[in-house]
């Protein structure tokens, strides 16, 4: 069953859409439904349905602004609206289709079946994506797997020198002057790195022990064989000390 959400800034819009989806399909349900945007995005932030219908039209924020805002969109996306000089936009944001109202039952049927192929073709991704992040966390030289850029990138823990906190992002230094930033809070990248390597020397830094060619003590800071330069803070001093 598809768990579909609808977003219109007109409650009569969103009674006559879930009554044809209902109606004309048993493989589709309205699971929430919703007139205010801001609403809506606080829903999707912890709840992942299926498909979204949204309405393009609306007073507070449109559609395209809030396809902007939602911050990881894994499913699909379907316009629905009155006006049909949308179209083209609506393909440049990656809706999956385009509905105008009133909405025909055959387009409805096509735009279902195009969810659902949508969505077989993701879950056959997510899949490998599993797969692969079970085998690389069963490698003997643990390899780190982050994910970046819409993509999986796999580095043995003897690459990486260092790795830097930036709020909810975090940048992660390789050796010859490559970097990668990935949006994971610097406490989530030290969960991933294994413990007898790293160590968090600073709230906003952790480095790797291997890679440490001098410890400045009277200004407190480490050189790394990159020449980089490492803050220690003081409450890590004492614990860094008896580790190396």
């Amino acid at each position: 069953m598809i768990e579909a959400v609808i977003i219109d800034d007109e409650i009569k819009a969103i009674q006559s859409l879930t009554w044809e989806l209902t109606n004309f399909s048993n493989e589709i349900k309205v699971v929430a439904s919703f007139t205010d945007p801001y609403e809506a995005l606080n829903y999707l932030e912890t709840s992942t349905p299926d498909c979204l219908f949204l309405d393009i039209e609306m007073p507070v924020m449109d559609g395209f602004q809030f396809m902007q805002k939602i911050k990881e969109r894994d499913f699909p996306v379907v316009i629905t609206t009155a006006y049909n000089q949308y179209a083209i936009k609506a393909l440049k944001n990656e809706a999956i289709d385009y509905l105008l109202k009133p909405i025909d039952t055959d387009d409805l049927n096509d735009t279902i079946a195009k969810i659902k192929k949508y969505n077989q073709k993701n879950g056959t991704i997510d899949r490998l994506e599993r797969l692969l992040l079970d085998f690389n966390s069963n490698v003997i030289n643990k390899r780190i797997t982050l994910n970046t850029d819409g993509k999986l990138l796999f580095l043995d823990s003897d690459e990486i020198l260092y790795a830097e906190s930036d709020g909810n992002y975090s940048t992660i230094y390789l050796e010859e002057g490559k970097k990668v930033v990935i949006t994971k809070k610097l406490k989530e990248v030290d969960g991933l790195l294994p413990l007898e390597n790293f160590y968090r020397v600073h709230n906003s830094y952790i480095v790797n022990i291997n890679k440490i060619k001098e410890y400045v003590k009277t200004d407190g800071y480490l050189v790394l064989k990159s020449d980089d330069q490492i803050p220690v803070s003081r409450q890590k001093k004492s614990n860094f000390l008896d580790l190396i």
